[in-house]
């Protein structure tokens, strides 16, 4: 693969996904920024990473072809390297996060406000840096005073929601600029669930570091642990068993239907529609349920495991697994007539939290919530990995970006899902489900991507090699709710306030995810 004007030799990664990897100077930074915007490529991830041999930020990007890893060493003090966001909008966080745990500074970039930190730890201690104390408590730390972007005029004043909230939810900080109840601009402050987990991966055995993986954010548990075995995967040179893959599909399938599930319900309850979460509800713990019975865990939390699965599937399961997607398709088709022909439900979803498919992708929005603003990408359809060559993934989208077509799109997705379970389940290979790894002797570096029900899971992984005990030297996992958390501040302008709840249920993003 090669990047049109950019002198960079990529090597293939060995994964079910197509991901490249490369070393680059300063001016290739730059200059692969320029032609992945010009192909109409996306900014996945960005990372930073301190070893033994030097300070070094990465990037990932998506592209038509596969992803891009480009991985730049940062010399000097203080560390610097060229600044992404005149490229991509969705590099402004990710660059303040980049400095508030490795240290490294986008040079020339002009919002330069802490992000994770929030005075926990002293300015000069940098989490993730070599060498560094991972043991050390600072019990004098102060809170850093943030800097909110104020607006003036006539009748404006502020609304300061959270970060604790009435609900049982994870903290965040929405501020609001409104005149009445419009809202003229929406602010956000979040990183208060910050748990040092990239820190804690690389004080865990590899082949274990997947149970921590599959808690980065405890709703898409599947995905995140889908996506580093992956990384551990390719990094090992080992392939799972069709079996495997069918099962891990089947249960990456489960997490997006009981998402949606709870989703659609909770959405129906936001616009005073109590009915509706009732009988979601319902069906979203009786599907968690059977999860519990067949797989031992409600949220399927540990299922996944490098080389495979922790449990196989008999004859019985599989029976009950498709009876239920039979019952549950006939409840949710009777539950779509009744949103659908609802005036009063349909006249707070239609038009409110709008983002226009040239807004979004202006953004970066992805997964979910963009394809619901004409962002038509799914890695199951765009970028099939086994067994998703094989099922043909019908993608749902919609062009009018407003809490509606979320609606919409969440819909199609449970439909669809219920669909490929059975298929997986039909077509389910013989065989064993767990293979055995062996890690390679010398260093490696891996790379997973998978499309989890709130969009792309990404996991690079960097392996030490036999001599330095196979340690996980780096781990750096992203959550698409980086990419979404900023396009939620548009979304709500020129809406009320009373709408914010609505619109945010209805993008539904991770605190936890966006918070490492």
């Amino acid at each position: 693969m090669k990047m049109a004007g950019v002198n960079v030799e990529l090597q293939a990664l060995a994964a079910p996904v197509p991901i490249w990897h490369a070393a680059v100077a300063a001016d290739d930074w730059r200059a692969a920024a320029s032609a992945v915007r010009e192909s109409g490529g996306r900014l996945l991830a960005l990372w930073g990473s301190a070893f033994d041999t030097g300070e070094t930020v990465s990037v990932a990007y998506a592209m038509a072809d596969g992803v891009i890893w480009l991985e730049l060493p940062v010399p000097g003090s203080p560390a610097s390297y060229p600044d992404l966001l005149p490229f991509f909008a969705t590099a402004g966080r990710l660059q303040r996060a980049v400095a508030d745990l490795s240290g490294l500074q986008a040079a020339g970039t002009q919002d330069t406000r802490p992000w994770l930190a929030h005075g926990a730890w002293p300015p000069d201690y940098v989490p993730l840096r070599h060498g560094v104390d991972a043991t050390q408590t600072f019990h004098d730390a102060a809170l850093i005073d943030y800097p909110f972007v104020r607006v003036e005029g006539d009748g404006v004043h502020e609304i300061a929601v959270g970060p604790v909230h009435a609900g049982v939810i994870e903290p965040g900080h929405f501020r609001f600029s409104v005149v009445g109840e419009k809202v003229l601009r929406l602010e956000q402050r979040l990183g208060y669930t910050h748990k040092g987990i990239e820190q804690r991966m690389t004080q865990l055995p590899a082949l274990q570091a997947h149970r921590l993986a599959g808690r980065v954010s405890g709703d898409s548990t599947v995905a995140y642990a889908w996506a580093y075995c992956m990384a551990l995967e390719a990094a090992a040179g080992c392939t799972i068993t069709p079996r495997a893959a069918h099962l891990r599909a089947l249960l990456l399938e489960r997490e997006r239907v009981a998402n949606h599930l709870g989703d659609l319900g909770a959405l129906g309850n936001d616009v005073a529609f109590a009915f509706g979460l009732a009988q979601f509800s319902r069906l979203r713990e009786d599907w968690l349920r059977l999860s519990k019975d067949v797989f031992g865990h409600r949220l399927l939390m540990d299922c996944v495991q490098p080389g495979g699965l922790a449990r196989d599937l008999d004859a019985a399961p599989i029976e009950a697994l498709r009876r239920q997607c039979d019952a549950i398709e006939r409840e949710v088709q009777l539950l779509r007539t009744v949103y659908d022909e609802h005036a009063g439900l349909q006249d707070r979803f239609m038009t409110t939290g709008r983002v226009a498919p040239a807004l979004a992708a202006q953004l970066g929005l992805t997964g979910l919530a963009g394809r619901a603003s004409a962002q038509a990408w799914d890695l199951r359809s765009d970028h099939p990995w086994p067994p998703y060559t094989q099922l043909q993934v019908k993608m749902a989208t919609h062009s009018n970006g407003d809490v509606a077509a979320r609606v919409s799109v969440r819909f199609d997705e449970v439909f669809e899902s219920l669909r490929l379970i059975r298929a997986i389940l039909s077509e389910l290979p013989g065989g064993a489900v767990q293979q055995a790894i062996h890690l390679p002797e010398s260093a490696s570096r891996g790379a997973g991507w998978v499309e989890g029900w709130r969009g792309e899971v990404f996991v690079a992984l960097s392996l030490g090699g036999a001599a330095d005990a196979h340690r996980i030297r780096r781990c750096h996992l992203h959550d698409p709710s980086w990419q979404n958390w900023p396009v939620l501040e548009h979304a709500v302008i020129g809406n009320i306030v009373p709408d914010f709840p609505l619109i945010n249920k209805s993008f539904n993003l991770s605190y936890s995810g966006a918070d490492l």
